[in-house]
């Protein structure tokens, strides 16, 4: 049987909770702003408490016994409950708002997916409504104030938004593992040699690797791209086809790189890079975007 539940410390059960909900004690560190020894030694000592084993521990991760699942329905109503309580004390509303976010194609696609899963493990179900275009729309959004907050590929100054670097985002060349005249490349004039698979004309993407490519390689030998495609996705699977060499951010070719269908070209003169950043109408957001502003701030994702 557990022991006297006056003895459980609320902060190891918050650790278990959180433990519990991520599977694994590395992400629990990193939510938890913790090492993870400390987290595993919360875990334990919880467990002597309790008197029973509540997590199974594997080369995986970790699962939550019949008891520790018991437990872990406590833990979250506790949870509950004392976010009921900070939100009074605070003057926020018991139940979270909704947060409204708009966001690039790459953001909501391979930075947004994280941060939420990760504010969502510690605030518990807040609703997310996530709302993706261009860059230059999603700045419009939040200078009109039709959302609060936004997360987009940028690098310039926008005369209505406030923009505040986030994440680095590096513009690889990939091409197709088995296009082995394409993996040779490594200079910038190379590229002007093979097909360049691009973005349509005013894109963003596409306006910042033509002016790397020309100062790399002389603005002379930047030539028209033969193949043009709407979208970054499309880009990245004409890639993976083999019908030429695409700049995509590194985030967005993990999955593909990890299984050997795209490479990323060593160019040894080139290297573009930009940055993620949020955007706000002012300096600071507020309400529940401001919370989950602040929160990424403090716990941005891994790079890849």
């Amino acid at each position: 049987m557990l022991r006297r539940m006056g003895r459980i410390d609320p902060r190891k059960l918050e650790t278990f909770r959180v433990v519990a909900q991520t599977r694994k004690i590395s992400s629990a560190a990193k939510l938890l702003h913790l090492s993870q020894p400390a987290v595993t030694a919360q875990v334990r000592a919880l467990e002597e408490e309790c008197g029973r084993a509540l997590l199974l521990r594997s080369s995986r991760g970790v699962t939550p016994t019949d008891w520790g699942l018991r437990l872990l329905e406590a833990a979250k109503h506790l949870h509950e409950v004392l976010g009921d309580v900070e939100s009074a004390l605070q003057g926020a509303p018991a139940v979270e708002e909704e947060i409204v976010v708009g966001a690039s194609m790459n953001a909501a696609a391979y930075l947004l997916p994280p941060l939420v899963a990760g504010y969502r493990a510690i605030h518990g179900r807040v609703p997310f409504r996530v709302q993706v275009a261009n860059t230059a729309r999603v700045l419009e959004w939040v200078a009109d104030g039709r959302v609060p907050l936004g997360l987009v590929e940028a690098r310039q100054r926008s005369p209505r938004a406030h923009l505040e670097k986030y994440l680095e985002d590096e513009l690889v060349a990939v091409a197709a593992a088995s296009a082995r005249d394409l993996c040779r490349i490594s200079r910038a004039a190379d590229l002007t040699k093979v097909p360049l698979l691009m973005r349509e004309p005013g894109s963003h993407t596409r306006a910042v690797v033509e002016e790397a490519i020309g100062r790399a390689a002389g603005a002379h030998v930047v030539k028209r791209p033969e193949l043009l495609f709407g979208s970054n996705q499309s880009i990245k699977m004409a890639a993976v086809a083999g019908l030429g060499v695409a700049f995509v951010s590194r985030w967005s070719v993990q999955v593909e790189v990890a299984a050997g269908t795209l490479k990323v070209l060593p160019l040894r003169d080139l290297r573009v890079v930009r940055a993620f950043s949020w955007a706000v109408a002012s300096r600071e957001a507020h309400g529940g975007a401001g919370r989950f502003l602040a929160w990424a701030r403090r716990n941005p994702p891994s790079r890849p």
